[in-house]
């Protein structure tokens, strides 16, 4: 089996498919932002680490499927290293602290440890990629939570357009134009 196939067993095992989330199950959810990671031309860590990106939960959703204290070694052992370390960063990130002004300080901080970490150019790419891509996921398969998180995402995206990549940045506005198209019609 793939590391993908390998992945999504152990993302079963751990009771994914049975987490509601937006638009589904979080096994669906975290699938459809690997898919649209892969579709946008992320590396295959990237949609590795797609698949995985609530293994700790997150800042938006507490619910996790690891231990970030004693089972990162699990999930390394099947994804590898660095698309664990994606993972690790995005379930750690403080919202709060990180997300309004990170293209100015470019560091991420951690709400388990309250430690925090200035990003290079590719691992800041790529955590701006996952958060806009599980972010948009939210938005189309939520419509609750999409009246806030739709204003809220068409101004912070423009603050990220220097660290995002240009599919990620054409998708983004793409589904935000959706968005905005659906609210003036309701």
């Amino acid at each position: 089996m793939s590391t993908f196939e390998d992945l999504g067993s152990l993302l079963l095992v751990r009771g994914a498919d049975e987490i509601d989330h937006a638009g589904g199950s979080l096994y669906v959810h975290l699938h459809r932002v690997a898919k649209r990671l892969r579709s946008l031309g992320a590396s295959d860590t990237l949609v590795i680490a797609g698949l995985a990106h609530a293994a700790y939960g997150t800042d938006g959703f507490p619910t996790h499927l690891f231990d970030w204290q004693t089972e990162r070694p699990v999930l390394d052992s099947v994804i590898g290293t660095e698309a664990e370390q994606i993972v690790y960063r995005y379930g750690a990130c403080d919202r709060e602290t990180t997300w309004r002004d990170l293209a100015e300080h470019r560091t991420v901080t951690d709400r388990f440890t309250g430690t925090s970490e200035e990003l290079g150019a590719e691992d800041i790419r790529d955590f701006v990629d996952l958060t806009i891509v599980n972010e948009l996921d939210v938005l189309d398969n939520d419509a609750k939570r999409a009246v806030k998180l739709g204003p809220f995402l068409t101004e912070q995206i423009p603050r990220w357009q220097s660290l995002a990549s240009p599919a990620v940045l054409a998708e983004s506005q793409r589904i935000l134009q959706l968005q905005e198209g659906v609210r003036g019609h309701s």
